[in-house]
């Protein structure tokens, strides 16, 4: 079936209740252009805090470009326009310190990207340029990173080794490790197991539902059993249209739209 004879207007996007739900970031209108191209249309999104949001969609649906862009890692390619709030302050706005909110909403990729250092220097190397000299409280900071994402363990004994000769499981929980180092609020995951082992993809999904309990994360997967498996809420993307939003069980048991139905079933996709 093809999905471009779909109306993408008709759309079903679930606000949650702010009174009962904490909600961590907020998108109003959001619209991202490439050139005069238009990738993304109207994204109004809630994501509620301590919860895991699931994006799913078809290649080329949006969901990276909308992902990307809510730590204005879009600005370089393309231009972004609607409001991003995150704890009251739009920060798509002009004057806001990028790398300073790159701070509290933190990014890991698809692909394991570590530096080419040591274990304990990819982690402490955003601490060291914030100013942190305290070498016992970089040691903790190291410890509880690490154990965050599951790997302490692991590498406890070889901190001083390059980073780059652990496996790509390992690795990319050194890069997730290096996130949390930083104690950001929001982490933005852009199919972060879509490059590994089974074995690993249960690792870090294992570790993402620990997580949290004391963060929000935002995951874009194309594997449907894993945003089932972990995610709170899902948002079905559809040729950069929001389509979809709701609790996760609803959505993969009896969605409101006849698109993410259709998606889910394998109709298109």
């Amino acid at each position: 079936m093809d999905a471009l004879k779909y109306d993408l207007k008709d759309t079903y996007i679930v606000r949650f209740n702010q009174k009962e739900t904490e909600i961590a970031m907020t998108t109003n209108n959001l619209q991202v252009f490439y050139g005069n191209k238009q990738a993304f249309f109207d994204g109004n999104m809630q994501f509620p805090k301590n919860r895991i949001t699931a994006l799913i969609g078809a290649s080329g649906s949006g969901k990276s470009t909308f992902l990307r862009s809510l730590n204005r890692m879009n600005d370089d390619v393309a231009r972004v326009e609607g409001q991003i709030m995150y704890r009251g302050i739009d920060v798509n706005s002009r004057n806001i310190n990028v790398y300073e909110m790159r701070k509290h909403v933190g990014m890991v990729f698809q692909r394991p990207n570590p530096f080419s250092k040591s274990i304990r220097d990819n982690i402490t190397f955003a601490l060291k340029e914030k100013g942190l000299k305290d070498k016992v409280e970089q040691d903790r900071i190291v410890e509880e990173s690490l154990k965050g994402a599951a790997l302490w363990d692991e590498v406890k004994d070889d901190l001083d080794k390059s980073a780059l000769a652990l496996s790509g499981g390992q690795q990319q929980r050194i890069c997730i490790a290096r996130v949390l180092a930083v104690r950001p609020e929001v982490i933005l995951l852009d199919e972060p197991t879509s490059a590994l082992d089974p074995v690993s993809s249960s690792l870090i999904e294992e570790m993402l539902l620990k997580l949290k309990e004391e963060y929000t994360c935002i995951i874009v997967t194309h594997n449907m059993q894993q945003a089932s498996r972990i995610s709170d809420t899902t948002s079905f993307f559809l040729n950069g249209e929001l389509i979809e939003t709701g609790l996760t069980k609803k959505i993969f048991v009896t969605p409101d739209n006849k698109k993410t139905d259709d998606y889910l079933s394998g109709r298109f996709g």
